[in-house]
């Protein structure tokens, strides 16, 4: 297949393109060139933002587009727009995101979506409204492209090359040593999905022809399992610290950020990582096991992802208070 990929060189567009290219497929990646440019020497690249550059496109025709980098609609149209008379079909990297809460555990993909509220229903914030705003990136690729297009809505995407640093944290800060805060019980579940297992999932979608909406996230597991493979993959291997949900929440700590995989009952989101995956394991998605998703991003802290600076997780002097205080509490 002809496949054109708008990113293709960060994260998960990066493993989407060295999956197409095992199989043999010819890529093609359009990107800004902000990040990783000439990564790959089996790809054309056109560097071009479709935010008024989409002519670069013009004149070409491809089997399939998979799009991992839309978030304004405005600029996903304009994608659109350009390849639904020369493209045969159109992937959507969405999110589970754009759900306008989690009420209840095994949300499937018929749940609506959230939306933008009236008075600011003109607003391009992806900061602010990231959840709406890709719910209609769906939207103006659905209408575009009809049953030609196929949305794939991830859970949090973890692996080697994350820039985000929410899972990584983990294995890192087990690598370390020491005593290491973990929040909530043992048993409590988080659900993610590894992005070579995405990449492979989506393609498998991709090259079938496929339309329509899928999760795309691995089965629930405890964050005993997370902590218990950090463990196996770590040098040091710290110790974990459980702290109560109640005790954190009455602190000033950030939610998802300073502690990924945690966002604490206050925000009422009971079926955040409890999404159905049943659609898209009845089509074939496989995912690899946790403790070989938490050995993979280790090798890559070590290996490859560099000293730039942490984007989540706890800094280590925040982390001693945090223990400080949770200890004193169980004395009193």
């Amino acid at each position: 297949m002809k496949i054109l990929v708008i990113g293709g060189t960060r994260f998960l567009g990066r493993h989407f393109v060295e999956a197409a290219l095992k199989n043999n497929h010819e890529v093609t990646v359009f990107h800004r060139g902000q990040t990783n440019v000439g990564l790959f020497d089996d790809v054309e690249e056109i560097l071009g933002d479709r935010d008024g550059g989409t002519d670069r496109l013009k004149g070409r025709e491809w089997d399939a587009v998979v799009d991992t980098c839309g978030y304004v609609p405005r600029v996903v149209r304009q994608s659109v727009e350009a390849l639904a008379g020369t493209t045969a079909n159109y992937t959507f990297i969405s999110s589970i995101s754009v759900y306008k809460d989690f009420p209840e555990a095994g949300m499937d993909e018929t749940t609506p979506v959230d939306v933008l509220p009236e008075d600011d229903a003109d607003s391009e914030d992806v900061s602010k409204y990231y959840g709406p705003l890709k719910a209609l990136c769906e939207y103006e690729v659905t209408r575009g492209f009809g049953e030609r297009a196929l949305i794939v809505r991830p859970g949090l995407i973890v692996g080697p090359n994350d820039p985000t640093d929410r899972f990584t944290y983990w294995p890192a800060r087990f690598d370390q040593g020491g005593d290491a805060l973990v929040p909530g019980d043992a048993e409590r579940l988080i659900q993610f999905i590894d992005v070579r297992d995405l990449a492979s999932f989506t393609l498998a979608l991709v090259e079938q022809g496929a339309g329509g909406v899928y999760h795309a996230t691995g089965l629930p597991v405890s964050m005993a399992e997370l902590v218990e493979a950090c463990q196996a993959a770590s040098v040091h291997a710290a110790a974990p610290v459980w702290v109560e949900e109640s005790f954190l929440e009455g602190t000033d700590v950030q939610p998802w950020m300073e502690l990924p995989l945690w966002i604490g009952p206050a925000a009422n989101w009971p079926g955040f990582m409890e999404v159905s995956v049943a659609k898209a394991l009845e089509r074939g998605l496989t995912c690899r096991s946790t403790l070989e998703t938490v050995r993979d991003t280790l090798s890559w802290v070590k290996t490859g992802r560099g000293d730039r600076e942490w984007k989540a997780g706890l800094r280590p002097e925040k982390e001693r208070e945090l223990l400080n205080a949770w200890r004193a509490s169980q004395s009193s």
